[in-house]
């Protein structure tokens, strides 16, 4: 781990297991800058992500300043506008059984901080929104991949993704990763002049949390290993 670097809070000592459990969806962030180089090294790190023939296909697209203002602007008109979002991907998420309860749990842990009751339409009309406000992040990654690829390539985006997340923790920043980054793919290509045909799988807001802002209290749990990890040997 490369040296702190001055105006940042990183522990060059941190493990990769104090990593792994530090890491957690932040969703509220300081209106503070991180130097370039610190973006360039912790970039650099994921880098060596696997991925299979090690044809590395994540693509990420990062705004900051003007630019994530402008995209902010129009991705929260487009959705309090009620605009159709035509995602590259389509989401599918029908959770049941344990799943749903796990999800339900998620939902009223953050709910729960963020001062929401169940019936409060307007106040999910606000969660709903923050996500495309990037919950104040001073950046956003949009990540994609070559349509070409299906599902097995998108699994290694899926390790890249692990592997800058938790490079970040390292560094002293935190972030979120996004589904609904996805909603609205035309406004990134635009923004970014893909020309390339990529496709829009996600997106990570990140920065430096604020920790005054009540939905960065919550905490989800995680079921014990025999839930979802089976050993044999015969």
């Amino acid at each position: 781990m490369v040296d702190a670097v001055e105006n940042i809070v990183a522990d060059p000592d941190m493990s990769l297991i104090d990593s792994i459990y530090t890491r957690r969806s932040v969703r509220g962030y300081l209106d503070k800058e991180v130097p370039q180089d610190v973006l360039n090294r912790i970039f650099e790190i994921a880098q060596q992500s696997p991925s299979n023939c090690n044809v590395q296909p994540w693509k990420a697209y990062v705004a900051s300043g003007e630019l994530k203002e402008r995209l902010r602007k129009q991705m929260v008109e487009n959705t309090a506008g009620g605009v159709t979002p035509n995602p590259d991907y389509e989401y599918r998420g029908d959770f049941v059984d344990e799943y749903r309860t796990r999800q339900v749990e998620c939902a009223v842990a953050l709910y729960s901080k963020m001062g929401i009751e169940r019936g409060d339409k307007e106040g999910r009309m606000r969660a709903v929104l923050r996500n495309f406000e990037y919950f104040d992040a001073p950046y956003i990654a949009f990540i994609g991949m070559d349509p070409k690829f299906g599902t097995t390539v998108a699994l290694d985006v899926g390790m890249w993704a692990q592997t800058l997340m938790l490079t970040m923790v390292s560094f002293g920043l935190h972030s979120c990763p996004m589904g609904t980054m996805r909603n609205y793919p035309d406004l990134v290509r635009e923004a970014f002049d893909i020309q390339d045909g990529t496709k829009i799988l996600f997106g990570i807001s990140f920065g430096y949390e604020d920790t005054s802002v009540p939905a960065n209290e919550t905490r989800t749990t995680r079921d014990p290993i025999s839930s979802n990890v089976f050993f044999r040997s015969s």
